[in-house]
């Protein structure tokens, strides 16, 4: 929608609104607003790109405020694969006998009639400076602690600041990133305004170390939840990658929970890409203050629950001129929060958009989420164990398939559709990994799997646990921080995630950059996911008290189900063991059939099992070959 059009568009708007007045809203009322007119934009047009992202960002941080103690505003907005990601979340619960069958809905047709229709739940505007591209971050971080909306400073008369606060519902300003003539607040030069603290000499940098002065010192944010977000430097670039990775509509729900926000680089040796000017290490310095400031809010006992990933299409590596390529990048995100008791929620590039989650939090959980674990009788019934209780392999090899990367709420949400739903799920055993953590921004989306389950689906956890760090940098001594192990805080936190959705497998540990498990590492993941564990810095094999421990294989890269088999194959055959793992992303279930197809088509002696018949057998196996079982065996 163009500008020009945005005029008249209002004028009809009015008219609703005037009889709107007049309409007493239910407390049990959702408001549903749809913002797909926004992917009509034209990218090439600024005016269009400003407008897109001044609506998306007011309408997130408005549900953040309004949904924060009951869902109440919905908006449909991601399309991914062809399909309406909302539309498909919010029909499916609202069926007969589901959560939102029978809730009075009133539907906006206008971005300021929205504002308007909730503008008594709300104290007002916070304002930020379009030239400065961090404060757009920090509006939604203010937001949340003062019950704010935010808005980017813009006189044009089109312009949403100048329809709700200049117009309209009339907004108050209440808190401004920007001066009262639209100058810049933020210099780089001097003092950081309102504090005592200089200049970071960097404009990106500064209001960020304001935020923390003002409202993490002051003991005003949450520790518990951080939000890594591209800013508003995504307007400058917007066909980048797919247009909803903005991920403006990620905030909401990290506004409800007060968080703060961020995107700063983890690099220490280089400047920020998209900060050339300042001294090498600014933004590392700064993101080091923010987790220190989470650990302090949460005295070490808790971990920071953040969302986002490193935008690596438009920051902080070679694709914006940086020294350093996307996955050291991701990974040097990792082993930094670690260090600080922190993890990541992965909203990765590509599929990184989330919307509603501050509604769907809400969402109603079962206590518990039974799973069935394998019996030694079972085992041998189904010839798996001889009558002495030896693994009988028969000439086999057996395989177990990483289904992922689950590590993502907005990855779970928009491959759901696609993968989830095939019709061929359940014909072959899969072990699908899936972060339990996700139950805090998509419990539908993890209720729904275990409601619709067929016996061929097992569920364990996705890299490493109850959220994405490298836990080797929970363990002492801490180089980057220097505190003390987050070990016994890390076992705390992913404990009851694990007890809810009968979790004892993590299917994958993420070791990248950061040291491999230690004793007291490994004591820490039995105490929690007993019956095994997936690292990458570990023996071939190893048996760590009762705990099965498998080195992490190879991905499968490849969508060409005879390539994925070749390269399996291959693999199988080099391997001194009879146990295999092998990692894959996002590929669907009619993918795994036709690639065990086309394995045992060369080798029917390979056999795909279920997860707690693969684990318990290897476990099992390991007891009975104490070489194994002391990480002996050696790849040739």
């Amino acid at each position: 929608m163009h500008k020009e059009k945005v005029t008249n568009k209002f004028l009809i708007s009015l008219a609703i609104l005037l009889l709107s007045a007049f309409v007493v809203r239910s407390s049990d009322e959702i408001g549903v607003f749809d913002l797909k007119y926004t992917l009509l934009y034209d990218l090439a047009d600024s005016a269009q790109v400003e407008s897109l992202w001044d609506d998306i960002h007011a309408i997130s941080t408005l549900q953040g405020v309004v949904n924060r103690d009951k869902p109440r505003l919905y908006i449909n907005y991601v399309v991914s694969s062809g399909t309406e990601i909302d539309s498909y979340w919010w029909n499916k619960y609202r069926q007969p006998g589901k959560w939102l069958h029978g809730r009075d809905t009133l539907v906006y047709d206008d971005i300021v009639q929205v504002i308007d229709a909730y503008k008594s739940e709300i104290k007002g505007v916070v304002l930020y400076d379009p030239l400065v591209a961090s404060t757009s971050n920090v509006a939604s971080a203010v937001a949340g602690i003062e019950n704010l909306i935010a808005l980017r400073y813009d006189k044009d008369p089109n312009s949403l600041y100048s329809r709700v606060v200049l117009n309209g519902p009339k907004l108050k300003v209440k808190v401004r990133l920007v001066n009262n003539d639209g100058s810049s607040l933020f210099t780089g030069k001097g003092n950081i305004p309102g504090t005592n603290r200089k200049s970071t000499g960097s404009v990106k940098n500064d209001p960020y170390i304001w935020f923390i002065e003002k409202y993490m010192k002051t003991n005003r944010c949450s520790g518990e939840f951080g939000a890594y977000y591209i800013d508003q430097k995504w307007r400058e670039n917007p066909k980048r990658t797919v247009v909803n990775h903005h991920t403006l509509t990620n905030h909401d729900f990290f506004v409800s929970k007060k968080a703060f926000f961020f995107d700063l680089s983890p690099w220490g040796d280089e400047p920020a890409t998209d900060d050339r000017g300042q001294e090498a290490g600014t933004d590392l310095a700064t993101l080091k203050e923010f987790l220190s400031e989470a650990y302090r809010l949460n005295h070490g006992e808790k971990m920071c629950y953040i969302g986002g990933f490193p935008s690596w299409a438009f920051k902080y590596t070679k694709h914006a001129g940086g020294m350093h390529e996307d996955v050291p990048t991701e990974w040097e995100f990792s082993k930094l929060i670690g260090a600080y008791n922190a993890f990541k929620d992965a909203d990765a590039i590509g599929f990184g958009a989330l919307a509603n989650a501050s509604f769907w939090t809400h969402f109603p959980l079962k206590d518990k989420y039974p799973q069935h674990w394998v019996t030694s009788d079972e085992l041998k019934k189904r010839g798996y164990l001889d009558d002495e209780g030896k693994v009988n392999f028969d000439g086999r090899d057996f395989i177990i398939f990483y289904v992922g990367d689950y590590d993502a709420s907005s990855w779970v949400t928009q491959r759901t559709p696609d993968i989830w739903d095939d019709k061929n799920r359940g014909k072959i055993p899969m072990m699908w990994a899936i972060s339990p953590v996700l139950e805090k921004r998509v419990p539908m989306a993890l209720d729904y799997y275990r409601e619709s389950a067929s016996p061929n689906d097992y569920f364990v956890s996705a890299d490493n646990g109850a959220g994405y760090l490298m836990p080797g940098m929970l363990q002492e001594p801490r180089g980057i921080s220097g505190y003390p192990s987050g070990l016994k805080t890390w076992a705390t936190h992913c404990k009851p995630y694990y007890d809810r959705w009968n979790l004892t497998i993590t299917g994958f540990v993420i070791d990248g950059t950061a040291p491999g498990l230690t004793e007291q590492g490994l004591d820490c993941y039995a105490s929690f996911s007993p019956n095994g564990i997936i690292p990458q810095k570990v023996p071939l094999t190893l048996l760590h008290g009762e705990m099965p421990v498998l080195k992490s294989d190879y991905d499968i890269v490849s969508s060409n189900p005879k390539e994925a088999a070749a390269l399996l194959l291959k693999r199988v055959e080099l391997r001194p063991i009879p146990f295999h793992w092998f990692r894959n992303i996002l590929k669907t279930p009619t993918w795994y059939i036709e690639v065990m197809k086309e394995v045992n088509k060369i080798n029917p002696q390979i056999e795909l099992l279920d997860a707690p018949t693969f684990f318990e057998l290897y476990r099992i196996w390991l007891q009975q070959n104490p070489d194994a079982a002391k990480g002996k065996i050696r790849m040739e």
